[in-house]
């Protein structure tokens, strides 16, 4: 005798076998079945207040987590809304996958309510967009999409699936597909030989790691290699934090943009040793902005178009950042390299940097507004060290993100190489819910709040005592500083906001918050902040002053 099941029934089965505890959600008429069903079952339901919105928090957890999260919105606007954070998890190699629902299979290309072609739209910026024919395929297409996600260099799928498959019966269901279980490749003995002779022979290397370090749990690895070696190590991206900024060999940023250290280094350096890091943008493509055109490049990553890409490599390794690492340690055995001038040398790039940093916002502390620099001083004397953070996009926030120092892996959420400026918000979410028994601190500018300002009211429905810091100078400050340095004169076009209260945006919404204007009155409010267990909101009334980042933007478009 055969049990019948629902395709909603299905699918929450299929969610659960493939040990997804989560599901980010906006409700909508296309999904009532399925929800039904997720929420007698025990599965979480996130339900927030913006598809985008849920989309980023659903990156986010997968980032925090190494592994796919799952979405849930309907279909129609629903479905176009979640493209932005689609793309955004794209572009930043984060696993996801992307349900939207859809009106009956019958009703399609009959210009019915919500009607259009999410699979087609869908495609362009996902690894895998498809939708299923019928209840009984659901598993299987679920089970596919979370494989074509974790599989190779991660990324977002994509399945829409009509209502009327969720209300539909099946007797028997296709089988789910296997969940990936190979291992990233190995490099060959002879390429992990001929890195550390590379090395070994070069006067001024470096070491750049990105987000594969991460993806690639391959901390300790990384940490013997460059303990062995004493060559300065550079971060980025999402490899901020895997080893703190103390670590020995740390220089810290390995973006130009927010250390000026990097600058100097880069051009100086004749090999460059990139592990699991693309040459894109934020390395200046490889280009003689940033590198010696003499300079070698060994380029670790588990994706092989990835080599080469933008700048010829002495050396690519088509392989994961933790098992190189591993075969580079045993390709040095026991050997220990000495400091060199070349490493002290980093490190006084390093410190003068920091402390031209310091030196300014202590000649700024008694500014009213706040200048950047002096509040970010301040309240890294207040915070825990450990402290887990959600940045946003944004002069004020580039200004933080030059000065705090990333002491935790996977606790340095970036918005990814999309820059979707507003999605620390639901990313801060996330992390909420994935460090239960930790603050989360988010810095956001006041123009950025304002894309998911309706998701302040998501953390005070799901209990998440999220920090924001809003940094006010009631605009768009980048863009302000941009049209100031490339179009001159004191009009700005599109760039003004009015100085809102923030604070009591979010006591609207039901959490706590304040308003603070000067340096002395930083420490208090950290307090009263870390004791609330509601979200609380500090809207800090700083002065518009060009970042170090926003610098080194108007210096490339001069």
């Amino acid at each position: 005798m055969h049990i019948m099941a629902t395709g909603a029934e299905l699918f929450v089965d299929a969610v659960k076998r493939l040990g997804i505890s989560h599901i980010f959600t906006l409700v909508g008429d296309h999904l009532n079945e399925v929800l039904a069903v997720a929420a007698r079952e025990g599965i979480a339901l996130i339900d927030m207040r913006h598809e985008s919105g849920v989309v980023h928090a659903a990156d986010a957890w997968a980032r925090v987590h190494r592994k796919p999260a799952l979405t849930l919105v309907t279909g129609g606007p629903g479905h176009t809304n979640s493209l932005t954070g689609i793309a955004t998890a794209q572009a930043a190699c984060s696993p996801i996958i992307a349900v939207s629902g859809a009106p009956a299979t019958a009703s399609r290309n009959r210009v019915v309510f919500q009607d259009m072609d999410q699979v087609g739209t869908a495609a362009p910026i996902t690894k895998w967009s498809a939708a299923p024919a019928t209840a009984a395929q659901i598993p299987f297409f679920l089970s596919n999409a979370y494989v074509e996600a974790a599989a190779g260099r991660m990324g977002a799928t994509h399945l829409t699936i009509p209502v009327n498959l969720f209300t539909a019966s099946a007797d028997a269901a296709i089988p789910m597909a296997n969940t990936p279980t190979q291992l990233p490749a190995h490099p060959t003995t002879d390429s992990a030989d001929r890195v550390i002779q590379l090395l070994r022979a070069a006067e001024r290397p470096v070491v750049i790691a990105g987000s594969g370090v991460w993806w690639g749990d391959a901390g300790a690895e990384l940490d013997a290699f460059l303990r062995k070696t004493k060559l300065p190590y550079y971060s980025i991206t999402m490899a901020r934090g895997v080893l703190r900024d103390d670590h020995p060999a740390s220089m810290g940023y390995a973006d130009p943009a927010l250390n000026k250290a990097v600058h100097k280094a880069f051009q100086a350096a004749d090999v460059a040793l990139v592990l699991g890091k693309r040459l894109d943008y934020r390395l200046a493509l490889g280009s003689a902005r940033l590198f010696s055109p003499a300079a070698k490049f060994i380029q670790v990553d588990i994706h092989q178009q990835e080599l080469g890409h933008n700048r010829n490599l002495e050396l690519g390794i088509c392989a994961g950042a933790k098992e190189s690492l591993a075969a580079f340690n045993q390709a040095l055995g026991k050997e220990k390299w000495k400091e060199t001038a070349w490493f002290r040398q980093n490190k006084t790039w390093r410190d003068e940097a920091a402390s031209k940093l310091d030196d300014l916002a202590e000649s700024e502390r008694a500014s009213k507004p706040m200048h950047p620099a002096s509040f970010f001083a301040e309240w890294k004397k207040h915070v825990p060290e450990n402290q887990l953070y959600a940045w946003d996009g944004g002069d004020f926030v580039h200004w933080g993100r030059a000065t705090i120092a990333a002491n935790r892996a996977g606790g340095w959420l970036r918005l990814g190489p999309m820059g979707t400026i507003g999605s620390a918000l639901p990313n801060s979410l996330a992390m909420q819910l994935a460090y239960p028994n930790e603050k989360i601190v988010m810095v956001t500018g006041d123009g950025s709040l304002g894309f998911y300002i309706a998701e302040l009211d998501s953390l005070v429905r799901h209990n998440l005592p999220v920090i924001i810091v809003v940094g006010n100078d009631a605009g768009w400050g980048l863009e302000r500083e941009l049209q100031s340095a490339l179009i001159g004169g004191d009009t700005t076009v599109a760039c003004e906001l009015r100085s809102t209260r923030y604070d009591t945006v979010m006591k609207g919404f039901g959490g706590e918050g304040e308003t603070i204007d000067r340096v002395d009155q930083v420490a208090a409010a950290i307090g009263r902040a870390y004791a609330s267990k509601k979200p609380y909101l500090l809207n800090v009334k700083i002065r518009g002053s060009r970042s170090p980042f926003t610098e080194w933007q108007i210096a490339g478009k001069k």
